[in-house]
């Protein structure tokens, strides 16, 4: 790599200008060439040649997966962890740790993670190890505690243990987690820039998808181009998750044109798609209403030799309905069912979604009410999409009344569930209702939290006041936030 990152930044070095934006065409898009005669081709077309994949055969580990299992059941506010390890301690070996780890920092055990770390060091078997050490890192970083994270970094390097990429490139996901974002890709540019110089930590095909996808969510375009241009004078190839990262982050962000350039270099460098790449340009190009492109991405997925999965169909589906494209959105579904796909809990709450946003809100009432009658497990989340359906249309009291409803149903009401009724009830000014949700709340041991008050004051403010009340659920409500 003969720049450095700053001085690939120069617009002279950017690998997809305004130009190159221009010129860029769907028309040419992955189609094999023997399969069309010649003719104009006007469709979007990105047409998979990756073979399918081979059943992948299961490793024999479920012995260690078990002893994990019984693990996390055993440990409790009485049964401390270190207390179950001990128990166990003559068969617990890094490999249960670090699954240990994984499962634990998919919730918010992250002290818990710590406490296992502690308990390991201590035993005969421990050696330290990278790998160990960038478990650790990536799940203080996905929690938030950044400096939990880099207080790790620096105690693997006091244990004797040299990092290398594989750390590095969790030092960095650990700075991208943290509130101050600008600060963030900074400090991680720094490292980027560091491992540079140092043999045993050159930047990988990971290091530039976890920067590319941070700047481009982050509207970096420049910085996005930039890092192109050095992967591209690098030893390192893109791979099929360097573009649909990037792609995915331009498109939630509903920068269209971007996400186009990414994927005509995705072309030109022969990357062929995959099922993730159809469903986000499906997605992104629904979220915009462009949907001429999403049907043509659509009818393209269905001749290549990849399969539509759920994700696609639902993304249609709710997007349709926000467009209020009843019929476009049950057509989808439809077409969904004819192929032998079997719905989804998240197909049920788009299609009531798509109903409420479609103001039919009866078929929305009658997916959920079969949903009941089915005796299926009715996840809170679905239980909120009726909720807020009713609330978007101007329906309160139905909503109250489904939510006093809900336990009998087999749902319970999830924190999430009473943020949006207490916003809806604010906005409506119906003030027992709000009273009356505050009484549910206490008795559930629901604590609201600044943001929860601030959305209802932004609800309440933008709707009428109480006439003749000094104590509206707004006033107390600044009350708690003052607090």
């Amino acid at each position: 790599m003969s720049l450095s990152f700053s001085q690939s930044l120069q617009p002279s070095n950017f690998p997809f200008t305004n130009s190159y934006a221009q010129n860029y065409s769907f028309s040419q898009l992955w189609f094999p060439s023997t399969s069309l005669p010649d003719r104009p081709i006007s469709t979007i077309s990105c047409v998979s040649t990756r073979p399918r994949r081979k059943a992948t055969v299961r490793n024999d580990n479920s012995e260690t997966l078990e002893l994990v299992r019984i693990l996390i059941r055993s440990f409790s506010d009485k049964e401390p962890l270190v207390k179950t390890l001990n128990k166990y301690v003559k068969i617990v070996r890094t490999e249960h740790c670090f699954l240990l780890f994984e499962e634990l920092g998919k919730s918010d055990k992250w002290l818990q993670c710590l406490e296992v770390f502690r308990w390991m060091q201590k035993q005969r078997w421990y050696i330290a190890d990278n790998g160990v050490y960038s478990k650790l890192i990536s799940v203080m970083g996905r929690k938030g505690q950044t400096r939990m994270a880099m207080w790790l970094f620096s105690e693997m390097r006091n244990s004797g243990c040299r990092p290398d990429t594989s750390v590095y490139n969790s030092v960095i996901t650990a700075h991208l987690h943290s509130r101050d974002k600008s600060k963030a890709l900074a400090k991680a540019i720094g490292y980027f820039e560091k491992m540079k110089g140092m043999e045993r930590c050159q930047p990988n095909i990971v290091t530039y998808n976890i920067l590319l996808r941070a700047f481009a969510q982050s509207r970096k375009v420049q910085q996005v181009n930039a890092l192109f241009k050095d992967l591209d004078e690098s030893i390192v190839s893109p791979d099929i998750y360097t573009y649909n990262g990037v792609m995915d982050a331009y498109g939630k962000n509903g920068m269209i044109r971007e996400m186009e350039s990414v994927l005509a270099m995705m072309k030109s460098n022969q990357t062929k798609p995959d099922i993730i790449t159809f469903n986000l340009l499906i997605d992104s190009y629904g979220k915009k209403q462009e949907f001429e492109k999403m049907d043509q991405v659509f009818k393209s997925l269905l001749r290549s030799r990849e399969s539509p999965t759920l994700p696609t169909f639902n993304s249609m589906i709710i997007n349709y309905g926000k467009a209020r494209q009843l019929e476009k959105a049950e057509d989808v579904y439809a077409k969904m069912t004819d192929m032998k796909y079997m719905p989804s809990f998240i197909t049920y709450e788009s299609l009531i979604m798509m109903y409420g946003l479609c103001d039919c809100v009866s078929r929305a009432q009658e997916i959920f009410d079969k949903l009941c009658e089915s005796k299926k497990e009715i996840k809170p989340s679905t239980l909120n999409a009726m909720l807020d359906v009713y609330c978007m249309n101007g329906l309160p009291t139905e909503a109250h009344k489904l939510f006093e409803s809900a336990k009998s149903k087999g749902v319970a009401p999830n924190a999430s569930t009473y943020k949006l009724l207490y916003k809806a009830y604010t906005k409506a000014n119906m003030k027992e209702l709000v009273e009356n949700l505050l009484k549910h709340m206490e008795r559930d041991d629901i604590v609201p939290n600044k943001r929860f008050f601030l959305d209802a004051l932004g609800a309440f403010f933008s709707s009428k006041p109480i006439s003749g009340s000094t104590n509206s659920p707004a006033a107390e409500t600044e009350k708690d936030v003052k607090a």
